[in-house]
């Protein structure tokens, strides 16, 4: 569902590798080293297709106003060690690794058929032979991290958690699956090619062992939400176009207000009653949460039923008060008998801004389909992602309006959930890959 406005075929990894300027693609530095280099700003004037490459660097975290790429693979770990020192060895070769996986390099120094014959491959090399594909890698920490639900504090981070960083409420209705739920570090890796993204996350699992596991992960396909005007309106599992008023990457004073942490944030101190939470300047807050969609049920409601539970149209995606997708809503029109045209149980209205006192997300979701469950039932849905400033007042009160009073919830099962804390981006310019080098979080553990 993403427009390739570039049909030149991609260049592998392995011809990268061969090229004489392949160090230069991350800035490969002495001593196996990476420093950090410069490319185009994922929002303009950047290639699409196989080809495309996104920097890993930058004031934030690419794979947020990044256009949606059309795959995904989200994984969360819990940390097995104790060691805040193990924590922060992770980050740096999670950091190193990913600045790699990013320009359609290897995780790993060396090539996955060379190198030690004895050891394990620095790469698993099944995206050898594959593209770059807008691979972006996205970090962030769980609640968890800083204190347990006993209130453990494993890594002396809680007085640095941030108050918006609580656990989210339980919601009306919520079927969440605790195999499903949470977990310490967040990596979501979205690509145009499955493999590529799939690859990635395999590759940051395994230089994790020994320090943290997989808690859960989520494949997904077919975005639902675009993050820039560039791109079409998708349509999620009901058929019907979603995200249409989506915060978009054009917006930069939108995000100054909806997206991007402020270094006053939280100037309140962190969730245990003080502390800097500064580090969190320039970041976002990560939203995931897994919907089932009861998609049987669904397809024997009549196109009346579905339109009118959705607010718009099914064709061109208009709100039901009149006009293309784009038009804004007239609530107030009323049709026949004085009856809104706009049900007041309709979704559109629940999530509009105007119902949410004004409040926007940055929303990056995908349809995901895992199967059937035992009644032969379709196991799908959609995988809903949004990045926000602040959770308490821009998601809580909106999913909690909508659990009570959304007719599209008859047809929902929330059964997984998570909130992150995703920290900016590593500045243009930083050296990974060593010792001392940066990381992503660097400015939590400093």
């Amino acid at each position: 569902m993403v427009e390739q406005d570039d049909a030149r075929p991609g260049v592998s990894r392995r011809a990268i590798l061969g090229w004489a300027g392949a160090a230069a693609a991350v800035g490969i530095a002495g001593a196996g080293g990476v420093a950090a280099g410069r490319a185009s700003s994922p929002a303009t004037g950047a290639p699409t297709g196989a080809s495309r490459v996104y920097p890993f660097t930058g004031a934030h975290q690419a794979g947020i106003v990044t256009p949606a790429q059309d795959r995904l693979h989200f994984a969360t770990w819990d940390l097995t060690t104790t060691s805040r020192d193990d924590v922060i060895d992770l980050l740096r070769r999670w950091t190193t690794a990913a600045a790699r996986l990013t320009q359609g390099l290897p995780a790993g120094e060396f090539d996955p058929g060379a190198g030690p014959y004895d050891s394990p491959p620095d790469d698993t090399g099944e995206a050898a032979d594959l593209a770059a594909s807008g691979l972006t890698l996205t970090f962030g920490f769980g609640g968890s991290l800083f204190s347990t639900a006993d209130g453990t504090d494993r890594f002396g981070l809680a007085a640095r958690r941030p108050a918006a960083l609580a656990d989210l409420p339980h919601f009306p209705g919520d079927q969440l699956e605790a195999a499903r739920t949470g977990g310490d570090l967040a990596v979501q890796a979205c690509a145009d090619d499955p493999q590529v993204a799939v690859h990635a996350i395999r590759n940051l699992s395994r230089l994790a062992f020994g320090t943290a596991a997989i808690r859960w992960s989520q494949l997904g396909y077919g975005r639902t939400s675009s993050t820039s005007t560039a791109q079409r309106t998708p349509r999620n599992l009901f058929g019907f176009k979603d995200g249409t008023a989506n915060l978009m990457a054009e917006e930069p004073e939108q995000a100054e207000e909806h997206l991007w942490v402020a270094a006053d944030d939280d100037a309140a101190g962190g969730a245990s009653g003080g502390g800097d939470t500064a580090w969190m300047t320039g970041g976002s807050y990560l939203v995931a949460r897994r919907i089932r969609m009861t998609v049987e049920t669904w397809d024997r409601s009549s196109l009346r039923e579905q339109e009118q539970i959705v607010g718009r149209t099914k064709g061109e995606g208009a709100p039901l008060s009149g006009g293309t997708e784009h038009t804004d809503p007239d609530f107030a029109a009323g049709g026949r008998g004085g009856e809104p045209l706009i049900p007041i149980d309709s979704h559109v209205r629940l999530a509009h801004p105007s119902s949410n006192g004004g409040a926007r997300m940055l929303r990056r979701g995908y349809n995901y389909t895992d199967g059937s469950d035992g009644l032969g039932r379709l196991d799908a849905g959609l995988f809903f992602l949004a990045y926000v400033r602040d959770p308490r007042t821009q998601y809580t009160p909106m999913q909690t309006a909508l659990a009570r009073d959304d007719a599209m919830s008859e047809y929902l099962r929330h059964t997984g959930s998570g909130l992150w804390a995703v920290p900016p981006g590593v500045p243009e310019g930083a050296t990974m890959g060593t010792p001392d080098g940066a990381f992503v979080g660097q400015g939590l553990f400093t």
